[in-house]
């Protein structure tokens, strides 16, 4: 005997707006307590239940996220109205419809669902998600279906690896290769929404309200102009990023590369004073290219100008062929020897992860006469953009967690290249400062 599936609770305002709205992408959220789990669980039942042949897909970025935040939940909702199978992690409901339950805690976790289609794709927690993740997951979405058009649905807090692109396409707006303005939207959520949780918990507010200042701004009130969990807070537009100027001849010029081809590829130009000081100048930003194309970029960019080293990701130096050998092993090209065939010379970088940040707070930091030793000209825009992005990782508190990094990673490599620079005292003065003012030369700055 069938039994009638009856789902209890009514939504409220904000969540009866995230259940009506049919735009591409649609996301809910912003501040903590707003009931972001219930209705995303909701919203996906609903469409299977009235869709017959549905199917969708439910991602958290790790598994035990998945399995207290929704797992158990839909067991005990979905009892005798769908069959959960627990090989695929799917509730299978009587008119064909499925709801798969998935994570992505690694980056490449994503590829395991390559090739798949789903109706309607839930990303909860998405600031969790970078923005390759998530591109690649929107290639998933699609369907087969005339009377329905794919969906994407985002429940988001301020802050962690995702905070960028979540601010950027729903409370910036800022749109770009080819995105649509139309497909976004944007459903604010406050605790104060949420009158199941006030009547059930009401210190929960209290709670939010006696967090740290920008933890209260990001959690209670969902103010995206906080970034809460922020790696290098010493980051300022302000101070790190330089008017542009021309650089004189007789400083020493490098390149660092993080690479990549189905991630970003990102080679930073950099010049370095009198006084230490370097001034990242110059950036190439590039996906799905062939070594030997990034090459001539390279080359092309570098015309005119003596570039002292190149240090590049120690990974680039893996043999990639399948050549068996008669002892047993493997041979073959590396991506290195691909760019020094064509004509891009590199030096393995010093991979010091937790060193390595260190190096960079370091250059952020002020020197003696109050002015950082790094700087970033304008054009290095992916960068800008990403360095301030980077979040504290949740393994180990003294490194950065993975995600939108790679022009941080360069600029890393670049960093552990230069010496170690103390940062000023804190009563250090500030002077004005003229970056070409400074003559002295010392070659004693080489690649360490």
């Amino acid at each position: 005997m069938e039994r009638t599936l009856v789902l209890r609770g009514a939504p409220n305002p904000r969540q009866a707006e995230f259940f009506a709205s049919r735009a591409r992408h649609t996301a809910y959220g912003g501040a903590r307590g707003g009931g972001k789990s219930w209705a995303m669980r909701r919203k996906l039942v609903l469409l299977a239940l009235a869709t017959p042949d549905f199917n969708a897909l439910l991602l958290r970025r790790t598994l035990p996220e998945l399995r207290e935040n929704h797992l158990i939940p839909l067991i005990r909702e979905l009892a005798g109205a769908a069959a959960y199978v627990s090989s695929e992690r799917a509730f299978r409901f009587p008119n064909g419809a499925r709801l798969r339950l998935g994570y992505c805690d690694s980056a490449n976790d994503v590829y395991q669902y390559q090739g798949q289609e789903y109706d309607a794709i839930g990303l909860e927690e998405a600031t969790h998600f970078t923005e390759e993740q998530m591109r690649f997951l929107t290639t998933c979405n699609r369907t087969v279906k005339p009377d329905f058009r794919p969906r994407m649905y985002y429940t988001c807090n301020p802050g962690n690896v995702g905070h960028g692109w979540v601010k950027r396409l729903f409370i910036e707006r800022r749109y770009e290769n080819g995105e649509r303005p139309g497909d976004y939207r944007f459903i604010p959520a406050r605790v104060w929404d949420n009158r199941v949780l006030l009547a059930a918990d009401p210190d929960y507010v209290r709670a939010l309200e006696s967090l740290p200042e920008d933890l209260r701004r990001a959690h209670l009130e969902g103010d995206w102009d906080v970034h809460a969990g922020q790696y290098f807070r010493e980051f300022s537009r302000q101070s790190h990023v330089a008017e542009p100027f021309e650089i004189p001849a007789w400083w020493k010029r490098f390149r660092s590369m993080d690479w990549g081809y189905n991630d970003p590829c990102c080679v930073l130009w950099h010049a370095v004073n009198g006084d230490g000081r370097v001034f990242t100048y110059r950036e190439l930003y590039v996906r799905a290219m062939r070594a030997d194309e990034v090459a001539f970029k390279i080359r092309a960019l570098s015309e005119g100008e003596k570039i002292a080293y190149t240090v590049a990701s120690p990974d680039m130096w893996q043999k990639r062929g399948v050549v068996l050998r008669a002892e047993g092993g493997f041979e073959g090209e590396s991506i290195a020897e691909l760019f020094a065939a064509s004509g891009v010379a590199l030096t393995p970088a010093d991979n010091g992860r937790v060193a390595g940040w260190q190096r960079v707070r370091s250059y952020l930091a002020p020197a003696p006469d109050g002015l950082p030793l790094w700087q970033a000209f304008p054009d290095c825009r992916e960068l800008i953009r990403t360095l301030p992005l980077l979040v504290y990782s949740g393994h180990d508190r003294e490194d950065a967690a993975d995600g939108d990094d790679h022009a941080p990673e360069a600029l890393r490599y670049a960093l552990m290249s230069r010496p170690c620079r103390s940062a000023a005292p804190a009563e250090a003065p500030r002077r004005a400062y003229d970056p070409l003012s400074v003559r002295a030369y010392s070659p004693d700055f080489m690649i360490r």
